[in-house]
Parts: C-alpha cells; structure tokens; sequence
C-alpha cells in the first residue's frame, strides 16, 4: 500500500487496497462507535447473558447510550405471558451484562412486551382461468418455467382482488 500526499488539497490518498471500516460513511461510523458495539456483542452473547429459557421468550432490540438526559437502557422484547419471568431475572440480567464487558454497561433495562401469536390463512381456491384476461392468460401459459408462471398467477390473483 502507498501513500500519497495530495498537496493541491491538503488531504491524504491512500492507494491500494482499503479496510472496511475507512470505506464506511462518516455518519455510519459515528453510529457504529456510539452504540454499535454494545449492541452487537449484546445479540451475539444474548443466550448466555439470560440463559437458554429466557432466550427462547425474549431479545434485545435496543441500546440507548446514557448522556446527561438520562442512563443507558437496554429495551428488550419479551413475549405476553413471560414479563413476570423477566423482571424477577432483571438484576440478574445486568449483572452479568455488567461482568460480561467488564464495566457498567447498562443501567436500566425496559421491557416491551409482544404477542407471538402464527396467524394460519386459507388460501381460497380460485380458478386460475378465471382470474387473468385472456390476452394476459396465454402469455402466462406461454411461459416454459413453472415457477415463474406460479408466482405471475399469483400477482394476478393480488390485482383481481383489489
């Protein structure tokens, strides 16, 4: 790798191959190292900081960085039914956050609490002659891949409907 000095404009050039953090944005950078660390190292440890049972009911969604407005917060989501769960575990929590980064991290945590409810549609059974125009329905017949005339139907389908 070379350097060269551009003295026209006063800023270095690097030539040559560039690591990724210098090709990132300004904004992005700022982001990633005020919250992004934290944060990233809070989701990839996220099953040993509250354990197998609690990983499989709740996870974190935010970090927000203390300043002089308020602490740092840690908003985690917790499925309906398990908030009682998490907030006899809280201090625990954050103890062991606190031990895992080896500094006080977090000072508060904040639950937010979600249904997990898998709704299951019925597809209604349309006839696939009757759902396109004619002159739209031999160019989809037309179409040797079965997948691509499946899913052309289908858009088909969305537009009859509306």
């Amino acid at each position: 790798m070379q350097f060269k000095n551009n003295t026209k404009r006063g800023n270095v050039t690097i030539q040559g191959l560039r690591s990724f953090k210098d090709t990132l944005p300004k904004n992005v950078k700022k982001i990633i190292n005020k919250k992004g660390h934290i944060y990233s190292e809070t989701l990839g440890n996220w099953r040993y900081i509250v354990g197998d049972d609690l990983f499989k009911v709740c996870y974190p969604k935010t970090f927000k960085n203390s300043n002089k407005f308020g602490v740092s917060t840690l908003m985690v989501m917790v499925k309906r039914g398990h908030e009682i769960d998490m907030e006899y575990s809280k201090k625990d929590i954050l103890d062991k956050m606190n031990s895992f980064f080896g500094y006080s991290v977090v000072e508060k945590l904040k639950f937010i609490s979600f249904d997990d409810e898998q709704k299951i549609f019925s597809k209604k059974e349309l006839h696939q002659e009757n759902v396109a125009i004619n002159k739209y329905q031999n160019k989809i017949n037309d179409v040797k891949n079965d997948k691509i005339k499946k899913s052309l139907i289908e858009l088909t389908k969305v537009f009859k409907e509306k």
